[in-house]
């Protein structure tokens, strides 16, 4: 009996990653948080298969970390959100609007929102369906 497992057991899973994203947005529940843009990081990890693209070295076999990049930034920076938990799965969502994410890892921070705590924040984790 054989205790190796097939390659075909597990899909490879390599990651694409955005790290400290900074941007500017509305953020919170407290009244004079509703009133001026505050600084938050994300961090995003696309889990993926990025085999083909690491023999064909062509963008269009991988995720294009500047396009979702920039999607982040425009509804990010445009948004209004109450609760970090609500800013990072739609950060989440769309990420996994690009077929080749299987699952993604995002981490949003908000400095300066707890007194004496470098920042505070969520990380969620969601699959594709």
């Amino acid at each position: 009996m054989s205790t190796q497992s097939s390659p075909n057991d597990h899909p490879a899973f390599d990651t694409v990653r955005i790290e400290q994203l900074e941007l500017d947005c509305i953020i919170g529940i407290n009244a004079w948080e509703r009133l001026t843009k505050q600084r938050i990081t994300i961090d995003i990890e696309m889990n993926t298969d990025l085999s083909t693209a690491g023999v064909s070295d062509t963008i269009e076999d991988t995720i294009n970390y500047r396009t979702i990049s920039k999607v982040v930034i425009r509804e990010i920076e445009a948004s209004s959100y109450g609760l970090i938990e609500a800013l990072a799965s739609r950060v989440a969502e769309i990420c996994l609007e690009d077929d080749r994410t299987h699952s993604v890892v995002v981490t949003v921070r908000k400095p300066g929102a707890v007194r004496k705590a470098a920042a505070v924040g969520v990380v969620i984790r969601r699959t594709r369906q």
